[in-house]
């Protein structure tokens, strides 16, 4: 089991256990953290896009050109930004702590 840490933008943080291989959004989403992801993970949005602290941006691996074209239709972009359904946990991202952007918004809780 791996830990994350996430920051939502009321500062609330949790810290979470997921699987090896499981993906950043639904740890994020089961975790209850304002990530919509309205494409379910297809890389048709950038709903679930995620702040990726700088010490663990890293050891992510390179973002796809579709997913930087994504990004550029997101709100807050920063470096470390990244879409959460792009990132396939491992081990070494064990301790890997995740910022919620304040500009996210949830549409299925309101």
């Amino acid at each position: 089991m791996l830990n994350i840490e996430f920051l939502s933008a009321d500062g609330t943080r949790a810290t979470v256990t997921a699987q090896e291989g499981a993906r950043l959004l639904e740890v994020a989403q089961n975790a209850g953290m304002p990530l919509e992801g309205t494409c379910e993970g297809q890389m048709a949005c950038s709903t679930c896009h995620v702040l990726i602290a700088p010490d663990w941006f890293e050891k992510l691996p390179a973002a796809s050109g579709e997913e930087e074209d994504m990004l550029d239709l997101a709100a807050g972009v920063q470096r470390t930004s990244r879409l959460s359904c792009q990132i396939t946990l491992t081990a070494a991202l064990d301790g890997m702590r995740v910022k919620i952007p304040a500009v996210a918004h949830d549409m299925q809780i309101g």
